[in-house]
Formats: structure tokens, sequence, C-alpha cells
């Protein structure tokens, strides 16, 4: 199925709407059933990997955000390019880590496939070992 590119903004304007509001469960809305999401990392952190149903967004946050000082993120969007169903989303996350007290800064590209004006594909790329220093108390 394809997607117009208006549709495929329309939507990612709310995916990031609703992330801005850290609404986990409308961001889960706005998924397919069946979904092809991969965010990588370490293993230990538990928010890493893939999942592939709408049911598994939700907890993805919840269980992020608490591991993130409250107050303490920020997201630069820096570029939205959409094309058909295709939407990248170029921007810099910074966090401190709530048990480490570490700041991080990563530049970040969100890949999302919008089908039938439902984001089906998620797919983050993102400065993994910079995380993963964050988090280790070493």
């Amino acid at each position: 199925m394809t997607t117009d590119t208006q549709t495929s903004r329309a939507v990612a304007e709310q995916f990031l709407e609703r992330l801005g509001r850290q609404d986990q469960d409308g961001i889960q809305e706005l998924f397919a059933a069946d979904i092809d999401w991969h965010v990588p990392g370490n293993d230990e952190l538990p928010w890493t990997g893939r999942r592939t149903h709408r049911e598994e967004v939700a907890p993805y946050f919840t269980t992020m955000w608490p591991h993130f000082v409250p107050g303490k993120s920020k997201v630069v969007l820096e570029r939205m390019i959409v094309d058909g169903g295709d939407v990248m989303l170029l921007g810099v996350f910074t966090h401190t880590v709530a048990s480490t007290g570490k700041e991080f800064t990563t530049p970040s590209a969100m890949h999302l496939v919008v089908e039938d004006g439902e984001i089906a594909r998620m797919h983050l790329y993102e400065d993994t070992l910079s995380v993963d220093q964050a988090f280790n108390t070493d």
C-alpha cells in the first residue's frame, strides 16, 4: 500500500507532538498492528532491540523514560524529510542518565514508514556507543 506525502507528514507531526507530551498511549495508537521496529544498542538496556506489535510501543517509552533525569532531556528536530510513505526525522538528543548522572548528546535519524495512515516501521539510528558509555558506571 502506498501513502501520500501529506498523510505521512501529518502522521509524523502527530508522532512528534505526542512524543513531546510523553503520551506513550497516544504514540502507540499511531502504529499499525504489526510493525518493524528497531532500536539498536546494548542488550543490557531493556528498551533496545526489535518490536513487532503495536502493543510493544508504549512499554518501550515507559521502560526508557524513567532512566533519564526528568527535565534534563532535550530533543532538537533539525529536519523532517518526507517522500511518499517515508519520513526521515533528523535531530539531536541530549539526556542525563538517572543512575550515573552522566549527560550524553547524540545525533539521531529516525526512519518512519507510514502505510494506510499508520506507522508500520520505525528504525532509530544514533550513537549507541555514547549512550552505552553514559550508562556505564566505570
